[in-house]
């Protein structure tokens, strides 16, 4: 008997997924553990392996189009079975969107003033609408110009052109402007939404609109934390950036305030004893949060390769499902952009998550003396229906306590 291959549900938030490219083609004979084809979904591009021994015998879903999960996508069984019952059973795809073609550029039409009668014969004076409208503006009488017009008609350009007889011998008439000419054409591109950005859409409107947010904001002195991190990296074997660091001081900081390391899950809240820091990486097609996981019991070294692995696993699509899940707490930098300050939304199913702005050189008051340090600004996002703003102030004050001493986090 033929069996049914249905698109797989990948992740815990796919609800579709869209196919990249087929590997094997329709007649081709295909075994367990084989790779049918290159799934996108909303996290990450994935392959789809295959558990059934026999001959592909077709295909439901062409490549680049997308299917909900559980839909066929595929058919496996015997050369020459009949599979027209199970094909017609199954939902008909959804085709990939297709990007719609600009719209042809159509000339804009020319509107050349036309004259419009007036009675002649009872001494009435002829003139465009337009002439008179300008000869009012500028307070000409028009029975002191000529016109130029069929039959003497006075048009636009005799009032622009016109010199009163007391000025005539004096001055010339001004020349009238003459505006370039501009050729250009409205125009667009459009493209598919991504698996990625719709679930991106899906989950962070759901956030913004389910969990009550508030915002901590903080400034921190990174004077120590700049110093400490040239010497860490006299003797690190990987590159430590502060974002590592930041990292670090926020386990160790969810390690003293447990109360912001939970999840709310409706009747009950959740207070997670572990501690998985959700890292935001910007690929090309959105927003992606790889996980590095027990990150208070590891040192800032490991930290730092973990990310940079993840981080390049994330702009590859090659993370995988237990690289992405299972966060906690997420950290958003946008500091590297230099940007100051910022707020983000809450990642589900996080409590909290904290936006890291860009250490700038900034004037402060120490023991009385003006000095010149580097501060940065952090902004905590809490779900006020699990933190409370206690519960988050003391959070950022033991950040800052770590961060403005680093050499705390070690002991």
């Amino acid at each position: 008997m033929a069996e049914v291959i249905n698109m797989p549900k990948m992740s815990d938030t796919m609800t579709e997924g869209v196919i990249v490219s087929w590997l094997k083609n329709v007649g081709e004979e295909v075994k367990p553990g084989d790779i049918l084809a290159e799934v996108e979904t909303d996290k990450a591009t994935m392959e789809l392996e295959n558990f059934v021994k026999g001959t592909l015998l077709h295909i439901g879903i062409p490549a680049g189009g997308s299917v909900p999960v559980d839909a066929l996508i595929a058919i496996v069984g015997q050369k020459g079975e009949d599979i027209t019952a199970l094909i017609s059973g199954a939902a008909a795809p959804k085709a990939a969107a297709s990007a719609p073609e600009a719209p042809a550029h159509v000339d804009a039409p020319v509107v050349e003033e036309t004259p419009v009668a007036s009675a002649s014969d009872n001494g009435r004076v002829k003139a465009s609408p337009l002439a008179k409208s300008i000869a009012k503006e500028k307070g000409i009488d028009l029975n002191a110009v000529a016109g130029s017009g069929d039959n003497g008609r006075i048009v636009k350009k005799d009032i622009e052109n016109f010199v009163p007889a007391t000025t005539a011998s004096a001055s010339k008439a001004a020349a009238p402007v003459s505006l370039p000419q501009i050729v250009a054409q409205e125009s667009y591109t459009e493209v598919p939404v991504s698996q990625m950005r719709k679930a991106i859409a899906r989950r962070l409107s759901e956030s913004k609109h389910t969990a009550p947010h508030f915002y901590l904001t903080m400034s921190i002195n990174m004077d120590k934390v700049i110093a400490a991190r040239k010497q860490m990296n006299e003797y690190s074997e990987v590159k430590i950036s502060v974002n590592d660091i930041i990292i670090k001081a926020v386990a160790a900081s969810l390690r003293k305030n447990p109360n912001a390391n939970s999840s709310w899950l409706g009747d009950k809240i959740r207070y997670n004893q572990h501690i998985n820091i959700g890292v935001a990486v910007a690929i090309e097609d959105g927003l992606i949060v790889p996980v590095v996981k027990f990150a208070d019991n590891k040192s800032i070294s490991h930290i730092s390769a973990e990310v940079k692995q993840l981080a390049d696993k994330a702009k590859n699509k090659k993370l995988q499902p237990n690289e992405f899940e299972g966060n906690t707490f997420t950290i958003s930098n946008l500091g590297m952009f230099g940007i100051d300050e910022f707020t983000a939304i809450i990642n589900p199913p996080d409590a909290c998550i904290l936006a890291v702005g860009a250490a700038k050189e900034t004037v402060v008051a120490e023991n009385g003396q003006m000095k010149i340090a580097q501060v940065m600004k952090v902004t905590l996002s809490c779900d006020h229906r699990v933190v409370d703003g206690a519960v988050g102030s003391a959070f950022l004050g033991t950040l800052k306590d770590l961060l403005e001493n680093p050499v705390k986090m070690l002991v």
